[in-house]
């Protein structure tokens, strides 16, 4: 008989995470505590996923604003410019604020008509309807408000994003806009890249634009200033707002994590569950046109039967033309032999059949997911079970 139920998703409550907890354990026990409660069984290749925020909790990944600002000042002598920022409350506020600690004067270049994950600062109709061209005006803070005064606010905050940065820096911070980053060395050599995928692009062109100090926020952060929290591979990127003046980092050590809490549970239930640690699920918001991802990664870490992309044909496709005018029990059983035949046999299926299957990588689409089941907000449930992911209609 055919499963008549294929993936479930669950959030897993757990008990109040604090720094120095031994976060596996607790991972674990909470899993096989609600197996118990909720009756479901533990499976091979089920997938058990941890947000990235509990895991720098019980690492205690925090760091206060002046530090960030002491090791910013140790790399730049002397005036900043920063390039293409997120626009965020939670996320590049406060570094904006340690970067303001350091006394630097501070140039800050905004993208426009949006930041880099698609939250706008002003309304795009309205940009072309002005006859501006994103492509190769510069505009300064005074002719942005010339234009587009301050009735734009976020759609979602309905922040003012513009007199939010200028507010933190006030007289020590000038603003300008453009899409191009070698604008920035017209007003200083000494750069921090502050967008987030496209950091390695933006770093190599001011690079060869002529920039003198050019650095990432992904250096900065990265190694402890005595004995802080820190961040080896990703140092500020990914990091979230704690409290007025503390920073929460993306975890270390992610990789040797979850290998652990797959260990741990082998031993316990005898099966072989994939584990990852997931931060934000880079799913687009189509109202807001905002690509949730914030983070440098979707996991920083993953076992290793969560690696690639689905090999997956697509079943109305094949539905409606080879099989197209079989009687159901033909069809089912023919659909279940191709399926199969395609398991065994890497890509077999042609290109029109896995046509419109989503060509995105297995941890990415699990921590859509992940993000979405345990969501931001006051569910309490940081950790998330799957079952039947790898599952198809084939499946028993």
């Amino acid at each position: 008989m055919l499963r008549t139920v294929g993936t479930t998703s669950r959030g897993v409550r757990t008990p109040i995470i604090k720094s120095g907890d031994n976060l596996a354990e607790i991972v674990v026990d909470s899993l096989l505590n609600a197996a118990n409660q909720e009756g479901f069984k533990i499976k091979d290749r089920d997938i058990l996923g941890i947000t990235e925020s509990l895991l720098a909790r019980s690492q205690g990944n925090y760091v206060d604003c002046e530090v960030v600002a002491e090791d910013i000042k140790s790399k730049f002598p002397d005036r900043i410019g920063v390039v293409f920022p997120i626009l965020s409350r939670n996320r590049f506020a406060t570094i904006l604020k340690s970067i303001m600690l350091t006394g630097r004067k501070v140039t800050l270049l905004l993208s426009y008509p949006s930041d880099e994950v698609g939250n706008h600062l002003m309304d795009v109709d309205e940009m072309f309807e002005l006859g501006i061209n994103p492509y190769t005006d510069v505009l300064t803070e005074d002719k942005f408000r010339e234009l587009f005064g301050n009735k734009f606010k976020h759609p979602f905050t309905g922040v003012d994003y513009v007199d939010m940065y200028k507010a933190i820096g006030k007289d020590d911070i000038e603003i300008i806009f453009s899409n191009n980053p070698r604008v920035i060395l017209d007003y200083t050599k000494d750069v921090l890249v502050a967008n987030i995928h496209d950091r390695t692009r933006t770093k190599n062109i001011l690079k060869k634009a002529g920039g003198n100090i050019v650095l990432g926020l992904d250096e900065i952060m990265n190694k402890p200033i005595n004995g802080s929290a820190f961040n080896p591979e990703f140092g500020l990127l990914g990091s979230n707002l704690a409290s007025a003046n503390e920073l929460k980092l993306f975890p270390r050590d992610s990789q040797e994590f979850v290998e652990k809490v797959q260990a741990m549970l082998k031993e316990k239930t005898g099966k072989n569950v994939e584990v990852m640690v997931y931060g934000d699920g880079a799913f687009k918001d189509p109202v807001g046109k905002i690509w949730e991802l914030a983070d440098p990664v979707v996991s920083p870490g993953y076992t290793k039967g969560l690696e690639g992309t689905p090999n997956e044909i697509k079943l109305k496709y094949v539905v409606d033309t080879e099989l197209d005018g079989l009687d159901k029990e033909e069809m089912s059983a023919k659909l279940i032999e191709k399926i199969n035949s395609n398991q065994e046999n890497v890509h077999l299926g042609t290109e029109e059949e896995s046509l419109g299957t989503t060509p995105r990588r297995i941890t990415d689409l699990l921590g859509s997911l992940c993000d979405l089941t345990s969501g931001s907000g006051d569910k309490g449930t940081p950790v998330v079970f799957i079952q039947g992911y790898f599952d198809n209609y084939a499946t028993n």
